[in-house]
């Protein structure tokens, strides 16, 4: 289980977390959302090491991480993939190369038993086909489903997923989120997704937290959320833009 504990992260004068709590259980499917700014993706960031917490606690897995070392973190993040907003894979390497690499690097696998892997990873995201191109070479949907594979090298229990559909197309968006699901349904992974994309967050959330002025505003179900009459989460489930939101 995952566990933020008062978590609290400024930069300079502006806090963005100022107390948040919550825990992410096993094998769910978590979003976190919020307006643009209200710190989703810093929340994330903090529990593979990317961002340290001014104050407060992080638990995964029975262990308080927040004040780990750098040497510390590696287990970590072989623990906890992330899938970052934009695909992040080496253009001069094909799909199926970005995907080895992991398997290569902390598995210490030979050339072709890497790409063998690799391979099987590619087809779970229905990528097979494209295993020799190179991302240049892709639509943004695509790409996103090799770093989904790649996140899947290292078999992790938990995987981060940064706005993973911010881009797409619709079809593509919905692909991604079939991924997601069937990533919890057949792997029994906890997926934590950070997220504006209110059709996701509908069809593939377990349950929703929402980050508003540095705490969390409400925790629930995505049916719970539509039966809200917290008028600041009412207005972002409806997407209104009637003056200002609170």
């Amino acid at each position: 289980m995952i566990s933020f504990r008062d978590l609290h992260k400024s930069f300079g004068d502006n806090a963005i977390l100022r107390g948040v709590t919550f825990d992410v259980e096993d094998g769910e499917v978590f979003f976190i959302i919020g307006l643009s700014g209200a710190g989703k993706s810093v929340m994330i960031k903090h529990l593979v090491g990317l961002l340290a917490p001014d104050a407060g606690e992080i638990w995964l897995d029975g262990q308080e991480i927040s004040r780990f070392s750098e040497r510390q973190m590696y287990a970590v993040r072989q623990k906890c993939a992330m899938v970052f907003q934009h695909a992040t894979l080496f253009d001069s390497m094909s799909c199926i190369d970005n995907v080895a690499l992991p398997l290569k690097k902390h598995r210490e696998l030979a050339q072709p038993e890497a790409r063998a892997q690799a391979m099987t990873l590619l087809e779970r995201v229905q990528m097979q086909a494209f295993a020799d191109r190179f991302p240049p070479e892709l639509g943004d949907g695509m790409k996103k489903r090799v770093a989904i594979a790649r996140a899947l090298a290292l078999e992790p229990r938990y995987v981060l997923f940064d706005e993973p559909t911010t881009s797409l197309d619709p079809v593509s968006a919905r692909r991604v989120d079939r991924l997601i699901r069937e990533l919890k349904d057949t792997l029994n992974v906890t997926s934590i997704v950070v997220s504006h994309d209110l059709k996701s967050i509908f069809s593939i959330a377990d349950r929703v937290a929402m980050l508003y002025e540095g705490v969390v505003r409400m925790l629930g179900t995505p049916d719970e959320f539509r039966a809200s009459s917290d008028p600041v989460v009412s207005q972002f489930i409806s997407g209104r833009a009637r003056g200002p939101i609170g």
